[in-house]
């Protein structure tokens, strides 16, 4: 923004004004979410006056009111005035994307971006002063043990379940298919939660058998939990950084090494080579940074998230490229998707 401010910009920073209202509109969107309301309108076969959200939702109407109006500001609902009435409708977007029902739901990761990240955002300050994570001030977990904090209780681990498993609703295909990965013929993704990118993966390349590798009560959540319609997929129980790893002709980390330090991804990059046969190869998904630092500003900002819930950050492709080679893997490649992640494959 700095280098291409126009006067008026100078005059009147709506620009800046935008960003720091931020977090207001993100609240707007996570409380709808919570209250129900862009399921109540998706199942309604006409359009809703306040009164009736309000009525049907059980809050009062002029809260409602309000919200639904921002919502309306702000692009993700419709309003037509008739006879001094207001009625509120979906747009496509909210359907599509809000409503928990929809295919494409994304009302998972909104419901752990309001719980669990927004409290823990408030300590931003205080995590970039010591450089470490919140979860003590936050929630009074010890931050040495960062999935003992996000695993610390049943809810929240299926909350954080919730938010991997929307992840992937809408950039799984996209990085599953960033590179042909039909040759490999036994894919274990390792940390892979409730199996959804494994579900991309295994729909991508019908003939290679997919795994997904995770501690066994994230495996019996995932089972319970999270839709297993791709009988393709299935489930095995460990933790990779301290017991054995199954073998495999590729290895997924999907979102893995942007939570640790440089030091735990290195040792869990060096297992995976070491299990690996010649030819064989790892598949990093993460939010890359651009070299020169200026973006994009989604994976900054995931960066800042690592810091305050975390023990990692996002990295460069260099960064990435730099632990493969340390850890013996070459023939690394590269593929921005231009979504929220991107793909590395390297092989042994």
């Amino acid at each position: 923004m700095a280098e291409h401010l126009s006067q008026s910009e100078l005059d009147y920073p709506f620009k800046l004004l935008e960003y720091l209202n931020g977090f207001r509109v993100s609240k707007v969107i996570f409380s709808a979410c919570e209250l129900g309301v862009f399921d109540l309108l998706l199942n309604s076969a006409e359009p809703l006056s306040a009164q009736t959200v309000a009525r049907e939702l059980r809050t009062s109407v002029d809260g409602m009111e309000r919200l639904l109006d921002a919502l309306v500001g702000i692009e993700i609902l419709e309003v037509e005035v008739t006879g001094g009435t207001a009625l509120y409708s979906s747009t496509d977007v909210a359907s599509l994307y809000l409503a928990k029902g929809s295919a494409k739901s994304l009302h998972d990761m909104i419901i752990y971006q309001s719980q669990t990240i927004y409290p823990l955002w408030r300590n931003m300050a205080d995590a970039v002063r010591e450089g470490r994570n919140q979860n003590q001030k936050t929630f009074g977990l010890p931050p040495e043990d960062v999935f003992q904090a996000i695993y610390r209780s049943e809810e929240e681990m299926l909350k954080f379940m919730g938010l991997m498993n929307s992840s992937w609703v809408l950039d799984g295909h996209d990085v599953v298919t960033a590179f042909n990965l039909s040759g490999f013929q036994t894919i274990v993704d390792l940390g892979g939660c409730t199996g959804a990118l494994a579900r991309e993966m295994a729909q991508a390349y019908p003939s290679s058998s997919v795994t997904v590798f995770d501690l066994p009560q994230v495996v019996e959540a995932a089972q319970k939990h999270f839709s297993q319609e791709n009988q393709a997929v299935v489930f095995q129980t460990g933790d990779f950084f301290s017991g054995e790893i199954p073998a495999a002709d590729l290895y997924v980390l999907a979102r893995i090494l942007h939570d640790w330090p440089d030091d735990k991804c290195l040792k869990l990059l060096k297992k995976i080579y070491d299990a690996c046969k010649p030819g064989g190869g790892v598949l990093l998904v993460e939010a890359m940074l651009f070299e020169n630092r200026r973006g994009p500003v989604m994976a900054q900002i995931f960066s800042l998230n690592m810091l305050v819930q975390a023990e990692g950050r996002e990295r460069a492709p260099s960064d990435y490229s730099h632990m493969l080679h340390k850890t013996g893997f070459h023939n690394i490649q590269v593929c921005r998707t231009g979504k929220s992640y991107d793909s590395i494959l390297a092989i042994r």
